[in-house]
């Protein structure tokens, strides 16, 4: 980078200062701010029509932290971008912007004018929302918003078409799925799931990650030592799977049992969505399960995990209270969907219960490390849809090596459910139905950040998707691309928002 491109770059708090100097001098300021991740020429004439509303023009461009446009985005990291608007002309100044919207660095430095494309127009279609806030902050410092009106370019589109991000055959599914089914119809068909009345069941967990910085090997015992830096600790199991639940619907009770001795109930609350109704039981006889992972800190590679907890079936007595309390309520829900983790909650009477007098009944009995070969799909007797991935598949059917598709079909017909679908991690998803057969997914994302929770989003999105009667081809591209965006999450740090997900569709689609 040359030192008159470099000497454009500022600092939020440098620029503030000579913005407010250009004011007092009597010059108007115009800002405007995006990703920018590749800069076409739909770019350049907003940037020069931008010039014209005043005298300096000012790009500010998001973190790579804060761009929520799925895997692989930003092409190109923040210092790469900012190097790129600063040695553009028309531009006076450029900062890159330490939070997800432009509304705090607008209130900063105070522009007199706040520049968007003419897309923005419309701000009813801004699937964000941040359209209406970024007005509201142009107006608290006196400015004004100004719309450029000119051709519009999609750098998504410039990527998926020109820079080989997928292979041949997930562009060519891609486009497939753009001519049958509009962006604008998969939103309408997302809001659709707002009024289901959902019942989400299953095992509480407390994931936690126990970070740690390597330090060699042990000079009196073959180990590696690590020296223990700091904990963070997540909603998982169930907690997790209603959690991303509620990021499209927006009723949703869940149910669980927690433990008596160490309930962790302050924390599970503070983690839960707001649109959340918890219904707690309690087993008198343990704590709430913990699994305690130990990470190193720069590979995010697990180092081993300990579990603390009691899969024994709950007592006779909680499962009778649980029983009594859905007789009572089950009737009322559209969908109930249920995150088996094999740790005591789902006894043989309460999933007799569910299979019998769900309205419709989604299911997915995990595998781990505490429950591998007892923990089957089949005990559920029927189910509307079933989630699964691979290695419980054949688990569930005592095939190490057959064909995935083969498997899923006995599978749908041992329970005699509406849809199956089978996750194989990067190789996508294989989904079947009597209606429709079988139908193939591809994976979007090929970086994996962290796989544990993805499965639970994937299923958390499916299970309602299935529940409101949506086409079987459309419910498995939108599970892959939650799938793909929650293995850029670490753990279950936070659910797939849909709003993150709606974006991610759009640049897949474009």
């Amino acid at each position: 980078m040359d030192s008159k491109t470099s000497k454009k770059i500022k600092s939020v708090d440098s620029l503030a200062k000579i913005i407010s100097n250009c004011k007092k001098k009597g010059k108007e300021v115009v800002l405007c701010h995006g990703v920018f991740d590749i800069v076409h020429l739909g770019h350049i004439r907003h940037f020069n029509m931008a010039k014209k509303e005043g005298d300096v023009l000012v790009v500010s461009t998001t973190k790579d932290k804060f761009v929520k446009r799925g895997p692989g985005r930003p092409v190109f990291n923040e210092k790469l971008r900012a190097e790129t608007l600063a040695s553009l002309a028309a531009i006076d100044f450029v900062s890159v912007v330490d939070a997800p919207t432009a509304i705090e660095f607008i209130k900063k430095i105070r522009p007199n004018v706040y520049a968007k494309g003419v897309e923005y127009k419309a701000k009813e279609e801004d699937v964000t929302g941040k359209i209406y806030d970024e007005e509201d902050a142009i107006k608290s410092v006196g400015g004004r918003l100004v719309f450029t009106d000119d051709i519009t370019f999609s750098s998504s589109s410039i990527i998926n078409n020109h820079l080989d991000v997928y292979p041949p055959r997930t562009v060519k599914y891609l486009k497939a799925i753009g001519k049958r089914y509009s962006i604008d119809n998969i939103k309408k068909s997302l809001e659709s799931l707002k009024k289901l009345k959902v019942l989400v069941i299953g095992d509480a967990i407390v994931d936690e990650y126990h970070y740690c910085l390597p330090m060699g090997k042990s000079s009196k015992a073959d180990v590696v030592v690590n020296k223990y830096d700091s904990k963070e600790m997540f909603a998982g199991g169930v907690l997790a799977t209603a959690n991303n639940v509620a990021s499209v619907c927006e009723n949703v009770d869940l149910l669980t049992v927690l433990g008596e001795k160490r309930a962790h109930q302050d924390f599970i609350q503070s983690r839960l969505n707001n649109n959340i109704n918890p219904i707690f039981f309690y087993r008198s006889d343990s704590s709430t399960v913990i699994k305690r992972r130990f990470v190193n800190k720069y590979s995010s590679q697990k180092l081993f995990e300990i579990c603390y907890m009691d899969d024994k079936d709950i007592s006779r007595q909680e499962e009778s209270k649980i029983i009594q309390h859905l007789k009572k309520t089950i009737k009322n829900y559209d969908a109930v969907i249920v995150s088996d983790f094999g740790h005591g909650l789902l006894t043989k009477k309460i999933i007799n219960l569910l299979s019998k007098k769900s309205k419709y009944l989604a299911i997915n009995a995990q595998t781990n490390g505490s429950n591998a070969g007892f923990n089957l799909v089949t005990k559920y007797p029927h189910a509307h849809c079933v989630c699964i991935d691979e290695m419980e598949l054949r688990f569930a059917t005592h095939d190490k090596f057959g064909d995935v598709r083969t498997l899923s079909k006995d599978i749908y017909q041992k329970i005699g459910c509406e849809h199956i679908i089978a996750t194989r991690g990067s190789h996508g998803s294989v989904c079947f139905s009597k209606e429709y057969g079988f139908h193939e997914t591809p994976a979007f994302s090929s970086n994996v950040v962290d796989a544990i929770g993805a499965g639970d989003a994937f299923f958390a999105f499916v299970a309602p998707c299935f529940a409101v009667g949506m086409p079987q081809e459309l419910v498995s591209f939108i599970g892959n691309t939650v799938g793909s965006l929650a293995v850029q999450i670490v753990c279950n740090r936070e659910p797939v928002n849909s709003v993150d997900l709606i974006k991610f569709i759009t640049r897949l689609l474009k």
